[in-house]
């Protein structure tokens, strides 16, 4: 090896040797971004090399020099991109003078060919200087999040959106669905149906029953999306248990602001349904952005589809088995524990398969390096193969993932629960951070046998507070472990009778957010624990006031997703009952109180096997089964009117001020609502919203102690004041009414607003009051005056009767 490498250090150096004539001079430079700065503000440092390199891979290697006001000097040594440039981010910490270099320290480059190689000389720039001071320099003011109807695309300008416009490639963990700002009443935007059936009442010969709603096993609206502002879902039911499926499947993408379908698309490949979505980041020196895709699947085989159109872009082929994770770029992971020893002497490697290193794509552009098919079980495709340590034994298999944290691996029996850990973060890669931790407690566990052994199973899990809990079937109890060290944590009391038909499995009736074990299920009460100490917190009961439930007291009713501090439910069922069971909730709880933020009854009822609501752009979405529909529902536009009188009015004389608020959300845009509501749908207010959605939506009765939104009446005065004329709630059919008393004249510009609630964003209109003297009012828009009217209506009278005594006396 040492003669290798002195053979080789021997021909390197002859061929640079033949060089040593040929030098090359170097221009580095330096640049900072702002100049001049302020203390604490962060500076761009740009830095480098002007001299050309030829290989995408080919950097210089320069060091940024800066020297603070105290002659204190900071290096940063590094390589430069392709371009010759590089890039630090430097914070100052104190006023005055710095100082920047860029030193080049001279070094042999080849650019293509022996030949061509040539000593480039070192060098060092012009010294730059930024005067720091205790003010900074301006920076974009960025922009306000939106305070009315917004839609997509969202200009990239608007950073400051990227926390209300969440996507829902796949359902969450614990369905925690953060970057939205949740519904906080029931109002609906729009509506849809689902696509396969008829829905709703069938009526006639067949009575009280409804159509088929795809309970049980053919559950609807499955493998429902999310992705940039676009819902997508199966437009056709799927059997689960016996994977037979309606011969016709289709995808369907809808514009989820405005519900208009963007396309309808079938495939004869990848079983022609969504498996899952996937936003991938993809950051590199040729292009950087996200791509999103829909990804279609069958057996080992993924097709992933351009979301903007439904075309084809790639396929993988031989994708591993297993849970898919996501990466911190939106990659999709997946893990698995091989045991290349044997049962008696095991050696358990884990292995990280990644899908963004199937193309190849690494370094350069990914839309034209994502195109054709890809085998993806090559070397490759994984981030790692580790040894978790030869000789040890575990006992379980995969329970769940944290990428860049942990991989929890357990079993259970009638006996004994057993965890172990195994680490991801970067560099610790296989490390047992426990193993086979033992919770010996036959008299908690003995319950799980037969039937039980199904629905007695690991729960909930979070990452953020390393907990993992096991519902116990029979005694219904959830059992809480430590994801630190494996251990004991503590346990709840038994719940309800009902919910002992519990099933879902991790993140299903169960879930942990904000630091709280949730649970919902058959029985109808929502329960929650503290998920460090598993104290009671607080408990919700859906009640079913009209006992149309054959369960209890409640509803049944399961999870939904939490965002914003409140997690919302709704009620499902496993098989079908006809005639329905009217009046099942759909509510949202404040997470920290178990308050009621809102509840509707009668909509948005779900099912145990189609697609649950999801949520995205600050819109849920979701199935109702009472009508076979698809409802999204979020804050909606409002619109609004404002009238004066049309001739000028005297100073000091009263008047009325009238106008309209409506709701203009896109449902109430098509054909079946105009015909209801030929004036509109009157804008009403969040205490009265689910009744009046029931109403417009479901064709309910009209509730009678409806009522509208506040109003503010202003104006500027002929003076240019700004005055408040009066404060007023518009009425259920949108009116309303303000009376105004002038006391200056001339004109006045009157503004109407409306300034949002939990369901409208909000609104304004305007219009101009001409006041004039009492004797001399005149009409806004030239028409006579109204006193001269009279007078002339009388002078007609009077003429037509001197005419009719001279005709009679001449007669």
């Amino acid at each position: 090896m040492i003669l290798s490498f002195a053979i080789s250090m021997f021909t390197a150096t002859g061929n640079i040797n033949a060089q040593t004539d040929r030098e090359l001079q170097t221009y580095p430079f330096i640049d900072a971004i702002p100049k001049p700065s302020g203390v604490g503000q962060p500076i761009l440092v740009n830095f480098g090399l002007l001299n050309n390199l030829a290989r995408a891979t080919d950097g210089w290697n320069v060091t940024a020099v800066i020297t603070d006001p105290d002659g204190h000097v900071e290096t940063f040594a590094r390589m430069t991109w392709s371009t010759g440039t590089v890039g630090i981010t430097y914070v100052p910490t104190k006023e005055g003078e710095y100082k920047l270099q860029c030193k080049f320290g001279g070094e042999y480059y080849n650019s293509g060919n022996p030949i061509s190689t040539a000593y480039y000389t070192a060098s060092e720039s012009e010294v730059v200087t930024i005067q720091v001071t205790t003010e900074w320099q301006p920076t974009h003011p960025g922009f306000d999040l939106p305070d009315e109807y917004w839609v997509r695309p969202i200009d990239a300008q608007l950073r400051e959106w990227w926390s209300i416009a969440g996507s829902w490639v796949a359902k969450p963990l614990n369905g925690f669905a953060p970057y939205n700002d949740a519904p906080e009443s029931a109002h609906i935007l729009w509506t849809m149906p689902i696509g396969d059936t008829l829905g709703g009442l069938t009526g006639g010969l067949n009575g009280d029953v409804s159509f088929q709603d795809g309970d049980a096993y053919e559950g609807k609206f499955t493998g429902n999306m999310i992705m940039g502002g676009v819902l997508y879902y199966n437009k056709y039911a799927y059997n689960g248990v016996t994977g037979r499926q309606s011969p016709n499947q289709a995808i369907v993408a809808v514009d989820l602001h405005t519900g208009e379908k963007l396309w309808e698309r079938s495939y004869d490949f990848g079983g022609g349904r969504i498996a899952t979505g996937q936003i991938l980041t993809w950051l590199s020196m040729n292009n950087r952005g996200t791509f999103a895709y829909i990804w279609l699947a069958s057996g080992t085989d993924m097709f992933a589809l351009d979301a903007k159109t439904g075309d084809l872009r790639y396929n993988m082929t031989n994708v591993p088995s297993g849970t898919i994770y996501w990466g911190e770029n939106g990659e999709m992971l997946k893990y698995q524990l091989v045991n290349y020893g044997t049962t008696d002497n095991p050696n358990y490697h884990l292995l990280e398969w990644n899908s963004s290193r199937v193309t190849g794509a690494t370094t350069g552009s990914w839309g034209s390096g994502a195109m054709g098919s890809y085998n993806a079980s090559l070397p490759r495709c994984y981030n790692f193969n580790v040894s978790i340590g030869a000789g040890t034994v575990l006992n379980g298999s995969i329970l769940y993932a944290f990428p860049y944290d942990r991989v929890v691996v357990g079993a259970y029996s009638s006996e004994r629960i057993i965890l172990s850990a195994i680490s991801l973060k970067p560099g610790e890669e296989g490390r047992m951070i426990f193993t086979n931790k033992e919770w010996y407690s036959p008299n908690d566990l003995v319950g799980i046998a037969g039937e039980a052994y199904v629905q007695s199973q690991w729960s909930a899990i979070s990452q953020e507070d390393l907990v993992i809990t096991f519902w116990v079937k029979d005694s219904r109890t959830n059992y809480a472990f430590s994801l630190e060290n494996g251990g004991f944590l503590w346990k709840t009391d038994p719940q309800i009778y009902a919910d002992a038909w519990t099933s879902g499995g991790l993140g299903g009736c169960h879930v942990i957010v904000y630091h709280k074990l949730i649970s919902a299920s058959v029985g109808g009460i929502v329960y929650c624990h503290d998920v460090k100490t598993g104290e009671l917190l607080w408990t919700y009961e859906a009640a079913d006031k009209y006992t149309e439930s054959y369960l209890a007291q409640s509803w049944w009713i399961r999870p939904q997703f939490a965002s914003c501090g409140k997690v919302y439910f709704a009620h499902e069922e496993h098989s079908a009952q006809e005639p329905k069971p009217r009046g099942v909730p759909y509510f949202a709880l404040d997470v920290e109180t178990g308050e009621e933020i809102w509840r509707i009854d009668g909509a948005f009822r779900q099912s145990n096997w189609g697609g649950r609501s999801i949520i995205g752009d600050s819109i849920i979405v979701t199935q109702d089964t009472y009508n076979q529909q698809i409802y999204a529902i979020g804050k909606g536009p409002s619109a609004m009117t404002v009238t004066t009188p049309d001739v000028s009015i005297a100073v000091n004389k009263p008047i009325l001020i009238k106008g309209t608020i409506m709701d203009i959300s896109p449902g109430t845009q098509n054909t079946a609502l105009q015909l209801r509501f030929p004036n509109g749908v009157p804008a009403i207010a969040d205490a009265c919203m689910s009744e009046w959605m029931l109403y417009v939506y479901k064709q309910f009765d009209r509730p009678h102690e409806a009522v509208g939104v506040p109003v503010t009446i202003a104006a500027v005065d002929p003076t240019g004041n700004y005055v408040t004329l009066g404060n007023t709630v518009s009425d259920a059919s949108g009116n309303y009414v303000v009376e105004f008393t002038p006391t200056t004249e001339g004109q006045y510009t009157i503004y109407a607003y409306f300034d949002g609630s939990a369901s409208y964003y909000g609104t304004s209109a305007q219009d101009t009051l001409l006041v004039t003297s009492a004797d001399t009012t005149t009409n806004t828009n030239n028409n006579p005056p109204y006193e001269l009217y009279i007078i002339g209506m009388g002078i007609v009278v009077i003429v037509v009767n001197l005419i009719a005594i001279l005709l009679f006396r001449k007669k």
